[in-house]
């Protein structure tokens, strides 16, 4: 995921390297997080947030089906809080126990889907560890989802011999290639099993987390978890920590036709548990926001290519209006500037590639190198073919947006989402079958 020399340097523990870097050295290392273009891109039209209603967020008493024909938390329109966590398998986990701990995430994932406590609320068995562990009750299900993917490592090497999923790999999950300006932490990458949670309330989140987290204790070790969040009510396009209005350009979650074109895998797959399931591709992506919020308005504005009050594509007038790539200015130069974000990420310059996105904001406290606010975005896209829709516009984008100065990947990985649960039917059956 980097080139060699940042490989290197993640590899040493820290990315980073904290030994005196200059300023200069600093921006201009950041600078080179091209990766990250794509992913901002709610600014141009690649919606950091979601599909979300322009009024307010779902009522905290929602329930959302666990069980259809796809995973929930796909086209569910995003909740204002979210947390994903990535689990590396024990070296001595066989694949009877890999099996049983999926069925077991399953039962436990439906159940506080669907506003009820993991296992039993037994008083009286007061000489044991609760089953549940308790901060939710009481609480709502609050549109909770649980989603669950299987990355790349699940299936090669020593563990997929020992899963006996060596022949499951399906072909579009790809080992992302590197990226130019990548920076990435090993311990913020990757993963064999991943799990994205996202409800109205952190609180519930937090509930789910720690007990897929407990019941996994043996199985899997939790190798990262990062938190996100988005406006919980809002009466226009939500913003980013840029500032800008994201969240108009996502196909059309409400048409099976927009979801089946860009989405959800056809029955046709070879690898029958990942029909009607799709492909999450995951990037923490740093925003230098200190170093954003003293660059002049006017610069701001060239960079992403939209007006930062009205969310207006630069040359047109109203935030929804198609974005205008062959307007000129008053001195004959392109309206969005030619390394404009949103000029370069625009499925019209890609080959239309498009890409369902759920990003979400994040505030991890300070850097512990530079003493900056760390904070961006966690961009997760998801989509029928990583390599014709990721890859293509991620590629695009290298060296030449001019939003690369201001952000960089510190984090990525890839998970193949299975398709839908039926009623008493387990994430892992259709897989280790």
């Amino acid at each position: 995921m980097t080139d060699e020399s940042d490989r290197a340097a993640a590899q040493s523990g820290d990315p980073h390297d904290p030994a005196a870097i200059s300023r200069r050295r600093f921006l201009s290392t950041v600078g080179a997080g091209v990766g990250a273009a794509a992913t901002i891109g709610g600014i141009s039209g690649y919606a950091l947030a979601s599909e979300r209603e322009a009024t307010a967020t779902a009522p905290i008493s929602t329930t959302v089906p666990f069980f259809g024909p796809h995973q929930a938390g796909v086209t569910t329109p995003a909740q204002a809080h979210m947390a994903f966590v990535s689990f590396d398998v024990m070296p001595t986990a066989d694949r009877g126990e890999v099996e049983a701990l999926l069925a077991t995430w399953t039962t436990a994932a439906a159940a506080m889907c669907a506003g009820e406590p993991v296992g039993t609320t037994d008083e009286g068995a007061r000489l044991a560890p609760p089953e549940d562990t308790g901060e939710a009750v009481g609480l709502p299900a609050a549109a909770l989802t649980v989603t669950f993917g299987m990355g790349p490592s699940l299936f090669t090497g020593e563990l997929g011999r020992r899963l006996g999923l060596q022949d499951r790999r399906p072909g579009s999950l790809i080992d992302l290639p590197p990226f130019p300006g990548d920076v990435l932490d090993p311990r913020r990458s990757d993963g064999d099993l991943g799990i994205q949670v996202c409800a109205e309330d952190p609180q519930v989140v937090m509930h789910a987390v720690r007990n897929l987290v407990r019941i996994g204790r043996g199985t899997v070790l939790a190798r990262w978890i990062q938190q996100g969040f988005i406006p919980a009510t809002h009466d226009e396009t939500p913003r980013n920590l840029m500032g800008f209005k994201d969240g108009t350009n996502n196909p059309d979650i409400a048409s099976d036709a927009a979801m089946d074109a860009a989405v959800w895998v056809p029955q046709e797959e070879r690898q029958a548990w990942m029909r009607g399931g799709t492909y999450l591709v995951f990037r923490r992506i740093r925003i230098l926001v200190e170093f954003w919020d003293r660059t002049i308005l006017d610069e701001q504005e060239r960079t992403i290519g939209r007006h930062k009050g009205s969310g207006a594509p630069m040359g047109a007038a109203a935030e929804f209006d198609p974005l205008p790539l062959e307007a000129k200015d008053a001195d004959g130069e392109p309206a969005i500037p030619i390394d404009a974000h949103v000029r370069l990420a625009a499925p019209a310059m890609n080959r239309g590639a498009t890409m369902l996105r759920r990003g979400y904001s994040f505030a991890d406290g300070l850097d512990p190198v530079t003493g900056e606010i760390d904070a961006g975005l966690l961009f997760l896209a998801f989509q029928q073919h990583p390599e014709t829709q990721f890859v293509r516009v991620q590629n695009a984008l290298a060296g030449v947006d001019a939003l690369n100065e201001y952000i960089k990947h510190v984090g990525s990985a890839i998970f193949a989402v299975p398709g839908g649960i039926a009623p008493g039917a387990s994430v892992g059956d259709a897989l280790f079958a």
